[in-house]
């Protein structure tokens, strides 16, 4: 009787210790696959980072200034302006911002007032002089256009692509925040 509960137990006690280490080598596995999940996230993640500082880093913000009557175009970023564009249009008449979707970005393409046919307008990004409208990345295009005084006037655009000027106030620069950039994390090395 003492044979078959010792041999019961030892039974009992390799079925246990069975159980417990499928149990750790199954847990081991898990750990390993979250181990590499995490590391295919954290993957993605530098990948996502790096897109969105470079397109954060290019956004830019164009205005029309108008001083003694005459129309400039500045386009600035935070940092400040970077680039500045006369041209030979007036503030006494109507003046028109035309722009393009293309490749699902908003670009000032040219601008002109209501004495000058679209096909002699300054051209503010000269990549865009002549659109491809046949290739699958331009969207469409369209102008907005209305009399000027003097200051700033700022392009602004809603949610559905809709352009429009508005008066900045005099004096007062607008202050564009700078967007938050994505920063670098320390991969997680424990369970």
């Amino acid at each position: 009787m003492m044979q078959r509960m010792l041999n019961l137990l030892a039974v009992l006690l390799l079925c246990a210790a069975a159980f417990f280490s499928y149990d750790l080598i199954r847990t081991r596995d898990e750990a390993g696959l979250y181990r590499q999940q995490l590391a295919d996230l954290n993957d993605d993640y530098a990948q996502l980072r790096g897109t969105y500082n470079q397109v954060v880093a290019r956004t830019a913000v164009t205005e029309l200034l108008v001083e003694d009557g005459r129309v400039n175009v500045v386009v600035r970023t935070a940092e400040g302006e970077i680039r500045r564009v006369e041209t030979p249009f007036k503030c006494d008449g109507e003046i028109y911002v035309d722009y393009v979707i293309v490749g699902n970005r908003l670009w000032i393409r040219r601008v002109f007032d209501d004495r000058t046919p679209p096909a002699d307008a300054v051209v503010i990004t000269p990549s865009l002089k002549d659109v491809d409208w046949d290739a699958d990345h331009a969207v469409h295009g369209k102008a907005v256009y209305r009399q000027l005084a003097e200051g700033r006037w700022v392009i602004t655009v809603t949610g559905d692509g809709s352009l429009g000027l508005a008066r900045a106030e005099p004096h007062r620069p607008i202050q564009l925040a700078s967007p938050p950039r994505i920063r670098d994390y320390q991969p997680i090395a424990e369970q």
